[in-house]
């Protein structure tokens, strides 16, 4: 009797093992779609936000005037960042871009003053863009404005794709994952059918019988999401470790939600999958239980 009740504690424990592993690697599978679509999210902010709107002053304005259309500038809500290009400032780029001064056989300097702009993210548009060049140009002292749109539309556009096949994925894994889980959780639910049957019969609550059951699930929906965050966290590690730059999309913000998104599902999905799966087995009557 001990013997066969070893084993029973031996293939309860290896399918609480083989369930908790099932469902670590559904939970990464997961967390790298919430991962993908909220780092294209800041990506999109990012390259949005690193676009630049060149504006051309006028050849007579003075470097304290453009100074101060730069203050003017700033408290503007659509601008993020200003940058500002003297005249001798752009002869000395171009003659080291060159390798050559124009002054020297022209006489002059022949570069005006620019100021270049970046927007905060959610200006960066087609639409906005219009209206701001349109707003900047009834400044006088502003001659000229120049802003990439034929790549500030490509960018919009791809990155508008790029979230829509992400958040599908995220739904349809969403789907496979709880069925999958619910699978694994069914055999194991399966595999003591009998027990839930006889607690039924010395007159145990379904409310008591369930408890143990949901229990069980919470502690491998933790462990499975713990682990799956481990992982999901050493992938982020080398990634940073191969290139730094990346922190400047991957934000503390976005790894915060994935472990806690993956958390919640891993909590949620076992969670319900036993209970659905411990009442279908209260439902059943003894003799069902042999044909199944």
């Amino acid at each position: 009797m001990g013997k066969k009740r070893t084993n029973t504690r031996v293939r309860h424990g290896l399918q609480g093992i083989t369930l908790c592993i099932s469902t670590a690697l559904v939970l990464i599978l997961l967390g790298m779609v919430v991962f993908s679509v909220l780092s294209a999210r800041n990506l999109s902010a990012y390259v949005k936000e690193n676009l630049t709107v060149t504006m051309m002053l006028g050849e007579d304005i003075t470097d304290s005037e453009a100074r101060q259309l730069c203050a003017d500038l700033h408290k503007r809500p659509y601008i993020s960042h200003i940058t500002y290009i003297s005249k001798e400032q752009a002869l000395k780029e171009q003659t080291e871009a060159m390798g050559t001064d124009p002054s020297e056989f022209l006489g002059m300097n022949p570069f005006v003053a620019s100021i270049e702009l970046q927007l905060r993210a959610q200006y960066a548009n087609t639409d906005s863009l219009k209206w701001i060049s349109t707003n900047l140009k009834s400044d006088k002292r502003i001659t000229d404005i120049t802003y990439p749109q034929d790549l500030m539309d490509s960018v919009n556009r791809n990155l508008n794709k790029i979230n829509i096949v992400l958040l599908v994925l995220a739904v349809l894994l969403t789907c496979v994952s709880f069925s999958l889980i619910n699978n694994t959780v069914k055999l194991g639910m399966y595999a003591r059918r009998f027990t839930i049957h006889t607690m039924k019969l010395v007159g145990a609550s379904w409310s008591f019988i369930r408890r143990p059951f949901l229990g069980n699930a919470v502690g491998i929906g933790l462990l499975a999401a713990v682990i799956a965050d481990a992982v999901l966290a050493a992938g982020v590690y080398a990634l940073y470790t191969y290139e730094p730059g990346v922190l400047t999309v991957i934000t503390w913000e976005v790894m915060a939600v994935t472990g806690g998104a993956v958390l919640l599902f891993g909590l949620l999905i076992t969670l319900l999958c036993a209970y659905f799966s411990v009442n279908r087995f209260l439902r059943m009557k003894a003799g069902d239980l042999y044909k199944i």
